[in-house]
């Protein structure tokens, strides 16, 4: 077979290339010299004598080559420091540097710096501290008590400097000194030496200027998209009422109560199957129909948005993401949807993410492929303005892994492997049998395939498919929403709210009426739920043992995927997240938790997991929003099952993937969207960040301990208050939904009162109110929640009651699923508006996540792509922190790309896919960043940048 990278035509733009990693000078790879040559023969001599071995090869690896262990290696350090004329050597020390060369070039001294450069950091870092002073061998976090929020301004400060070259902060956590800095910073400034350029690992192209849509098609465009809207009510309420009509069919005025039709409930149920089985066929081929009526094949190429071919992208997509094959992840019926839709699919094709290609025509996936939850692979992205479209080519064979992202114009060959939380940009190609990982991608020996391969049974598949359309349609929602319309309609006095009542909207029983009826749905709906969520799926994890391989497709694969749906509810996880309680929650489902130690916040409301039973937390540990717990791996063929267990006093950022096997300990920092890696040792009382991660400070002076921790008769009270203030939080909660689900009875109730004049149109225009006042509720309940003034920037400990109020805001937010049903409209931003958004003219929002809403301030004719980021608040170890957000004109912010709180973007930046941009970062005008965590790129042409504007 060709190699796929062959298949995508080659750029004619130039690359841009994103900074890797700079070595220090001391790095194994230092050559050296006379002087070296004494510590490394004495350090071989140590450890020979600790081995017990006569010659000790100064390029072996302690671990692979020696056989040594970390018993053996802490003797050695143990020894070298008895040495008085050697310098002292740590376990991390022996982990970062494993061979004798290596370690004797990290000890030795290092070269001179020249004071000019040294200086000059000196000089900006003691303005950004605030102090008269800074010792060159002072350790940023522990000596100087800086952290990353100070050292980012610090990196910003240096950028701005014409006569310093740019500083990271990957450069800070390797060299957290100012003369280590200096040292891997002196070359290129002192030396007069030509540099090398960085590997070209990325290309992102030109566009054209981003207000080139006329004003007539923004309004024409906005129209269109209400037209969709009401058209989809308007198909609702017309399936809704004949489908009423063909299950009773004696049903009319007078004649609402089931039971006098004669009608047995074996008739009642088959035709519900009938009415069930037409309207999933309906949903099916809708968005097949549309995408070939309105769009035909996809092409690469560029959208003008808001352009009329944009609506018509829209419209397809917007469709797309209504088809229920399209939510029945991990299904055999996936890759048939996508064939269906135009996507060139090979055989044995496991699809689990939830995001499916929009773009279809240009992706190619083959056979045996496997790619796992929450990958991106859209086939198209927004651009500074424009929809931008490209290839996504996957050989045989291929895993690509949980969280991943894969920009246009990707290519991975035939058994090539990408890991978790990582990113391949336009342009990279993974080559045949070769392992990436990383944002940005690049190569590695970890090998992510853990699962053997179970014999190939043709027939499986189809069975399985056969097995869930029968579930969904015959014993699933159809049998659960007969039985709930039955019971209603077997009281006469309900079955008669569906006459008309003449002065019905005069009466106060019929507003009782809808609001008793809500409450019983909303309260009875969530005990239903928390029951099943704790007792159903432990019958089915009785067929499940861990670390045994099972084939796909089988019982204990149905057994598998129904644990992991009705123990994953994200209502539930909201309404105990962020509280006390929810330990018990968690347990309740079976996750387990030796020892442990309630902080009153050690989860948040969003999380997830494969298998519950198979999930462990460490005593003392926390865990932020949108931790996944990967229990289970797949190949083409087969799965398993694995416990996953975060170790003691961790703490885990935002949006953790925590695989099983993870190489982590006790006493660890998980920063956002880390990568947690699963090869090399145990990592202990560190910090890790990025991806692929490298080692960070666990924690520094700003974070010590926190007073209530220090008195535990204080901590107790605190703890005490801050549960009575959850316990309330969750009822207003709960009241929120009530308040939601009243407002949607009354809706139905009235178009059920007016159905007799208007028909169809009753019950469709109830559908449109109640996606307004869904819309309108979460307005009220900001505006009211902030006192019409807005969130300023904190810093407190999570036992102030200013974090108490800000978790009820968290927990009130009910607007998210509502806000993705306009992502991609023109007036999305109207929304964001009205929730507190300083936000600019028509900016494209394709499904933005923003919870400190007034905190964030974003310019015009920015665009924002799927799954981004604004997250203006962090908590770490019992701190919370939060600061605003700043993005200018003309902005871009790539797919599932993150910003952080206490960010500056100035106008015409572009951020690239998936890149984490740090806390207290200033991006530069122009400026291209790309990476996790963020850095930024030799080229800034990328963006279209707005033109100077005179001061007024």
């Amino acid at each position: 077979m060709k190699k796929l990278a062959d298949a995508l035509p080659a750029s004619p733009l130039p690359p841009i290339s994103v900074p890797t990693r700079r070595e220090p000078p001391s790095a194994p790879a230092l050559e050296r010299t006379g002087a070296d040559l004494p510590l490394e023969r004495r350090l071989a001599a140590l450890l020979a004598s600790v081995v017990q071995q006569d010659d000790i090869p100064v390029d072996a690896d302690f671990f692979a080559d020696l056989g040594a262990d970390s018993l053996v290696m802490a003797r050695f350090c143990a020894r070298v420091r008895k040495q008085s004329d050697l310098p002292a050597v740590s376990m991390k020390d022996i982990y970062q540097h494993p061979t004798i060369t290596a370690l004797a070039g990290a000890l030795a001294p290092p070269e001179p710096v020249p004071a000019a450069v040294r200086d000059r950091l000196v000089e900006v870092l003691t303005g950004v501290l605030g102090v008269d002073r800074v010792p060159v061998d002072a350790d940023f976090f522990a000596d100087l008590g800086a952290d990353s929020l100070v050292m980012a301004r610090f990196c910003a400060r240096v950028r701005k400097q014409p006569d310093l070259p740019a500083v990271s902060m990957k450069d800070v956590y390797s060299h957290p000194n100012i003369a280590a800095l200096a040292a891997v910073l002196q070359g290129p400034v002192e030396q007069d030496q030509p540099q090398e350029p960085d590997p070209v690992v990325a290309s992102v192209q030109t566009t054209p200027p981003p207000m080139d849509a006329r004003t007539w098609e923004y309004l024409a465009c906005g129209t269109l998209q209400v037209l969709v809207y009401l058209g989809y009510c308007l198909l609702a309420g017309a399936v809704a009422v004949l489908g009423y009509l063909w299950v009773f069919p004696a049903a009319g005025p007078g004649n609402h109560h089931w039971v006098g039709h004669g009608m047995g409930f074996g008739e009642l149920y088959l035709r519900s199957v009938a009415l069930g089985a037409a309207t999933f066929l309906l949903l099916c081929i809708l968005p097949v129909a549309a995408k070939w009526i309105l769009l035909g094949r996809f092409r690469s190429g560029e959208i003008r948005i808001w352009s009329l071919a944009y609506f018509r992208f829209w419209t397809v997509k917007t469709v797309m993401r209504t088809c229920p094959l399209a939510l029945m992840t991990g299904s055999p019926l996936t890759p048939l949807y996508l064939r269906a839709m135009g996507a060139k699919v090979g055989r044995n094709v496991t699809i689990l993410t939830t995001h499916l290609p929009v773009c279809t025509d240009l992706i190619t996936i083959g056979d045996g492929t496997v790619i796992r939850k929450d990958v991106y692979a859209n086939g198209y992205r927004a651009h500074g303005g424009v929809i931008q479209t490209g290839a996504v080519t996957l050989g045989r064979d291929v895993i690509v892994g949980e969280g991943s992202v894969l920009d246009i114009g990707t290519t991975m060959g035939d058994g090539s492997q990408l890991g978790h939380r990582s990113t391949l940009y336009t342009g990279q190609a993974v080559p045949e049998g070769k392992h990436w990982h990383g944002s940005p991608g690049r190569p590695t020996e970890t090998d992510f395939a853990t699962v053997a391969p179970a014999p190939y049974r043709p027939g499986r598949r189809a069975v399985y498919a056969a097995a869930q359309l029968v579930a969904t349609l015959a014993l699933g929602r159809v049998m659960v929403g007969l039985t709930l319309i039955l019971a209603v309609l077997a009281f006469p006095r309900v079955a008669a709210l569906l006459e008309s009542h003449p002065h019905a909207f005069t009466n106060w029983v019929f507003y009782a009426d809808a609001v008793a009826f809500a409450g019983v749905g909303v309260l009875g709906g969530t005990i239903v739920m928390l029951v099943v969520t704790t007792t159903v799926p432990r019958v089915l994890q009785l067929l499940l043992k861990p670390d045994t391989v099972y084939p796909l497709f089988g019982l204990q694969h149905a057994a598998e995927r129904g644990v992991e749906r009705l123990t994953n509810r994200p209502m539930l996880g909201t309404l105990f997240g962020d509280s006390s309680y929810v330990v018990n929650y968690v347990r309740a489902i079976g996750y387990q938790q030796p020892q442990l130690q309630q902080t009153g916040s050690n989860l948040g409301t969003l999380f997830k997991h494969d298998n519950p039973y198979l999930s462990t937390i460490g005593t003392g540990t926390m865990i932020a929003d949108g931790v996944s717990f990967m229990n289970t791996d797949y190949s083409a063929t087969s799965f398993k099952i694995s416990p996953v267990a975060i170790g003691a006093h961790n703490f885990l950022g935002n949006f953790v993937l925590y695989p099983a096997g993870a190489r982590t300990g006790e006493n660890c920092l998980l920063a956002t969207k880390v990568m947690v890696p699963v090869d090399g040792p145990v990592r202990h009382d560190v910090g890790l960040l990025g991806s692929p991660a490298f080692e960070i400070p666990r924690s520094v002076l700003r974070d010590a301990p926190l007073e209530e921790h220090a008195d535990p008769a204080r901590f107790q009270r605190s703890l005490s208050a801050k549960n009575n203030h959850n316990l309330r939080t969750m009822a207003l909660f709960l009241m929120v939904r009530w308040l939601n689900a009243s407002l949607a009875m009354l809706a139905v109730f009235a178009a059920l009162e007016l159905s007799d004049r208007f028909g169809v149109l009753a019950l469709s225009a109830s559908f449109v109110v109640m996606l307004v006042v869904g819309l309108l509720v979460p307005i009220v309940i900001e505006n009211v929640m902030t006192r019409f003034r807005g969130l300023q920037p904190q810093l407190c400990s999570i036992y102030h009651p200013y974090f108490w109020w800000h978790e009820r805001y968290w927990k009130l937010q009910i607007v998210n699923l509502r806000m993705n049903m306009l992502n991609g409209t023109a007036f999305k931003p109207f929304i964001w508006r009205r929730l507190g958004v300083r936000m600019g003219s028509r900016v494209f929002d394709d499904g933005c996540s923003i919870p400190e809403r007034s905190l964030v301030s974003i310019g015009s004719r920015c665009t924002l792509n799927a799954g981004t980021n604004i997250q203006c608040h962090s908590q770490e170890d019992g701190m919370f922190k939060s600061d605003q957000d700043v993005i200018g004109d003309d902005v871009t912010i790539g797919v599932a790309a993150l910003v952080h709180y206490g960010v500056t973007v100035e106008d015409g930046v572009v951020v690239a896919t998936d890149s984490f941009v740090m806390k207290g970062t200033t991006l530069s005008r122009g400026s291209l960043w790309a990476g996790n965590p963020a850095e930024e790129a030799r080229a800034a042409i990328t963006s279209p940048v707005a033109p100077e504007r005179p001061l007024s």
